[in-house]
């Protein structure tokens, strides 16, 4: 197991719990015995999945094949709870929050589907759930689109990863290559291909010049990164407890957001990051808590590798603090302040960095680890990710796969977990917290809608090209 998904397998904690979970809505519902056969025909070509982590004070963590693997384990009916006056929705909240404070069972592979086969309205929910040191967001949607009805199956024969501690003595601890620098300055696509090419080690180191021009701006990222105070105070940062509460809302059109955003000169991150900054606000001031004045940052994941290479599994990624500015009231200057933080991102070290420190994490003792790993909790308030799906909706086992929600983990002390996905022309807003810090979190996603509406109305209110003309 690479250093950094053994940092993810030893960052479990009984209030953090480091899974993945997700739920599909599939229209018309499927049976247990059609998930259990797409599983063993699709999924398990991916021998991650037939694997569980055995650890050795020595050697650390290994990938080791379960001999006792039954997919009846990993694979198995919900009951559905009684809806006891409850919408089916608030039921299936329910369980998907108690779902996410149960570990999976670390004798067998990390990782299990709970199928509730009909949810009364001629639906079935499936619920995933995979512990993240089998992979990131990004490699699990290329796992779950490879499992939809035309899904394309992982090469047989894998290319050769380069050495992850080669990696991270060329690019993380000596000077990086010209490669890596470009790639550096660039987002999402380019940066990944770059960072991959740098891990190949197929290209020539630059200039002295420009080597020391990349070590300044690591060492300005790292330091900038130790000495960054801590985030406002909130009631939604404090000591997590042991039980999670979930919430999501999809009443965005993808469409909206994307003539908003071009209306306002900003792109569809900005938008959405701007709406949930504006909603977590008004729950606060709703609470009776002032956030005028007040900023809390959020752990966003950058991906590191190209999309392509996904399938590959593990952990490719790093994380960038972005200050999410929840007390400016006004929506359009809270809108261009989120758009100016992310600008101050691009070009940064820290995606990098925090790759590396995750890879450090991962060869120390537990307690060392965690001690590490709590420098980015006390940094932040939540863990935000954005992660663009399929632009049309799945087929699964003959069905239609309606909806599609994730919900990510938290690590350390951080409480709350924010999930952006877009799906089939929708905006799914997923939220994540600790019940005991936000016991709510509906509340929050509440306010979602109508802080777009706020940017939408004022969006129609500007005059046309050909007004201005």
């Amino acid at each position: 197991m690479s250093k950094v998904d053994t940092a993810w397998l030893r960052m479990d904690t009984e209030a953090n719990l480091m899974m993945i979970v997700g739920v599909w809505s599939i229209r018309p519902g499927i049976t247990l015995q059609a998930l259990r056969e797409r599983v063993a025909e699709r999924l398990l070509q991916y021998p991650r999945f037939r694997q569980k982590v055995v650890e050795d004070a020595l050697l650390g963590a290994q990938w080791v094949t379960d001999r006792d693997f039954d997919i009846a384990r990993h694979v198995l009916a919900e009951v559905p709870l009684p809806l006891r006056g409850q919408s089916r929705d608030e039921v299936l909240r329910e369980r998907v929050g108690e779902l996410c404070s149960q570990p999976l069972d670390p004798a067998h592979p990390l990782w299990q589907f709970q199928l509730i086969e009909d949810m009364g309205d001629g639906t079935s929910a499936l619920i995933a759930r995979i512990h993240h040191c089998i992979a990131d967001g990004i490699a699990l949607i290329a796992v779950m689109l490879s499992i939809t009805d035309g899904g394309k199956a992982p090469p047989k024969r894998a290319p050769k990863e380069p050495e992850e501690a080669d990696w991270l003595l060329d690019a993380f601890l000596r000077p990086m290559s010209n490669l890596t620098v470009k790639a550096i300055g660039m987002t999402g696509k380019g940066m990944a291909k770059g960072v991959d090419l740098a891990m190949r080690g197929d290209t020539p180191m630059d200039s002295s010049l420009e080597m020391a021009r990349m070590g300044y701006q690591a060492v300005s990222d790292v330091a900038a990164f130790a000495l960054m105070p801590d985030d406002s105070p909130t009631r939604l940062k404090g000591k997590p407890g042991t039980t999670k509460t979930v919430a999501w809302d999809d009443s965005l059109a993808l469409d909206e957001v994307k003539a908003v955003g071009k209306a306002l000169g900003a792109s569809i991150n900005d938008v959405l990051l701007a709406c949930a900054a504006g909603a977590i606000g008004r729950y606060l001031a709703e609470k009776g808590e002032d956030p005028a004045g007040k900023e809390i940052r959020a752990m966003v994941p950058v991906n590191l590798r190209p999309l392509e290479q996904a399938w590959q599994l593990g952990n490719r990624f790093g994380l960038v603090p972005l200050v999410l500015p929840i007390g400016i009231a006004n929506p359009i200057e809270r809108l261009f302040a989120v758009r100016a933080r992310m600008s101050e991102l691009k070009g940064s070290f820290q995606p990098v960095m925090a790759f590396g420190l995750l890879s450090v994490a991962g060869l120390l003792i537990k307690p060392v680890q965690h001690a590490m790993l709590n420098l980015f909790a006390k940094k932040a308030t939540a863990v935000m990710t954005n992660v663009p799906g399929p632009a049309q909706a799945l087929q699964f086992c003959g069905s239609t796969v309606e909806k599609v929600m994730f919900w990510v983990p938290q690590s350390g002390d951080i409480g709350m977990g924010v999930s952006i996905l877009t799906y089939a022309g929708r905006v799914q807003f997923g939220l994540i917290t600790d019940r005991g810090l936000c016991p709510d979190p509906e509340a929050i996603i509440a306010n979602f809608a109508p802080e777009f509406e706020k940017l939408l109305m004022l969006s129609l209110m500007m005059p046309w090209e050909s007004d201005a003309a």
